[in-house]
């Protein structure tokens, strides 16, 4: 028997061994190697630092004129609504454009039960306390949106692609429509008011409760939780809500279900003469995905405390998608920064206010994304291939211009003034000019999914990864 030595390839020209992958793909080898408990060692504690954010903003990620926990606990809404969406999108690749029909079922669920406008109302005598009577309904608007979804999925995913998305388009419009005309039942668009919240933490200073939106928060108080505004405390409620969602759909993808949803993700007819039945894993996507989509729905309806058809149109819709897609199909965490960037810039720009709605405030602006975009072009062409000191050139000659760019816009844009146009009415355009360029440059998104080994993942690549001392595996035969 003969000694066999593998000897590892030399890196090509002009290629090393430190440059073979990028920081996303360091950061995941990173993560997989952990264990168990010190992945929860490492999450746990940057859970704590998320959720105290709202509490003390940084500056430069604060939104002046408005609220920040507000803003947060809209995020965390639709960070579980893309969670949702990306089981039925990016995991099973299933095309749904009208998923803002389970969003409304799961809002109307918890109006219809504790709003006194409507004629079905529980808390007024009924079996449901005022007290309780959200926390009694999330399960409620889960169980509802999850068997909308399993009548509307029976009869339609035999359908594909554009189908598939027309019959998705119909649903949401059908469920806004119904939610308009049934005015006996939904108060049509006057909507449903006063719904019922968590009365949590009713004293004098705040008679209502922390979730009541009459909780301003004192800014100048030590204690946090008398600190924290409604919009935080929904902030935290929701974190509990995603992280929740995010166990469950994580325990799903690493099973053989989620092996189902990548091989129909990847080739539906392929995985059908493979024994996959791909009708029942479909309909399970679409139910999971409908009732995580309902749980949003019911944090929206106790948030606001109101619901009418207004607030579930074509577009809500489509921002949702949005989110999906700029973050990345199929990666968990990177839908939740899509939805982050959804929420955040509009009421981030919505203080970076145009003087005076000038052609040259126009033909400034214009030119400054026109910059931007050519910078990203250049780098993707030929830059990037650049030797060290030329690469690292480009880079400080493009600082220097984006400087420059927003210097020129320092005199078109202000902060707050007055009768001037909002660059947040401008987010559709924004978010339009974000889809272009990332469909040419990184069409998988932000955080594009990475595919790994779904069946004992973790156990293999840890026995892959141990330390064999001075021996290489394979050094003997």
């Amino acid at each position: 028997m003969t000694d066999t030595v593998k000897t590892p390839r030399p890196p090509e020209h002009g290629q090393d061994e430190t440059t073979k992958h990028g920081v996303g793909d360091a950061l995941r080898a990173w993560w997989a190697g952990l264990s168990r408990p010190a992945q929860w060692a490492v999450g746990v504690p940057a859970i704590i630092l998320l959720a105290l954010l709202p509490l003390y903003p940084p500056p430069f990620l604060d939104t002046p004129g408005t609220s920040f926990g507000g803003v947060m606990a809209q995020f965390a809404m639709y960070a579980l609504l893309a969670i949702g969406l990306n089981v039925v999108v990016g995991q099973a690749g299933l095309l749904d454009l009208g998923y803002v029909g389970f969003y409304a079922v799961g809002a109307y669920t918890v109006g219809l039960l504790t709003s006194p406008n409507s004629p079905w109302n529980q808390t007024d005598g009924g079996w449901l306390s005022e007290d309780w009577a959200w926390l009694a309904c999330l399960p409620l608007a889960a169980a509802v949106t999850a068997m909308s979804g399993l009548i509307l999925g029976s009869p339609t995913l035999r359908l594909r692609g554009d189908y598939l998305a027309i019959v998705t388009l119909g649903f949401g419009e059908i469920v806004r429509l119904l939610a308009d005309n049934l005015g006996d039942l939904t108060n049509g668009s006057l909507g449903l008011s006063g719904i019922a919240y968590p009365r949590v933490g009713e004293s004098a200073e705040r008679p209502n409760g922390v979730f009541s939106a009459g909780n301003v928060g004192d800014s100048e108080a030590s204690n946090i939780f008398a600190k924290a505004n409604s919009g935080i405390w929904w902030f935290w409620v929701g974190m509990v809500l995603v992280i929740f969602v995010l166990l469950i759909v994580g325990n799903l993808e690493r099973s053989r279900v989620g092996r189902a949803w990548v091989a129909i993700r990847e080739d539906e007819d392929a995985a059908e003469i493979m024994g996959v039945p791909t009708f029942k894993f479909k309909l399970w996507a679409f139910m999971i995905g409908a009732a995580v989509g309902g749980l949003s729905g019911a944090l929206y309806a106790g948030q606001v405390q109101f619901v009418n058809p207004a607030g579930f149109n074509i577009i809500n819709s489509m921002l949702f998608l949005c989110a999906v897609v700029i973050g990345g199909q199929g990666n968990k965490l990177g839908v939740i920064v899509g939805a982050f960037i959804i929420v955040y810039l509009p009421n981030r720009l919505l203080s970076v206010q145009l003087v005076g709605q000038t052609v040259v405030g126009y033909v400034l602006l214009g030119l400054a994304i026109a910059g931007i975009v050519g910078l990203v072009l250049g780098w993707k062409r030929w830059a990037h291939d650049l030797e060290r000191p030329a690469r690292l050139g480009y880079i400080g000659g493009a600082i220097v211009v984006v400087i420059g760019m927003l210097i020129v816009l320092g005199n078109v844009l202000k902060f707050h003034e007055q009768g001037a146009q909002s660059l947040g009415d401008f987010k559709y355009l924004f978010f339009g000019i974000t889809l272009i360029v990332l469909m040419i440059f990184k069409p998988q998104g932000l955080f594009p999914v990475r595919q790994k080994l779904l069946a004992y993942g973790r156990q293999v690549y840890r026995a892959v990864r141990k330390p064999f001392g001075n021996e290489a595996i394979g050094e003997r035969a």
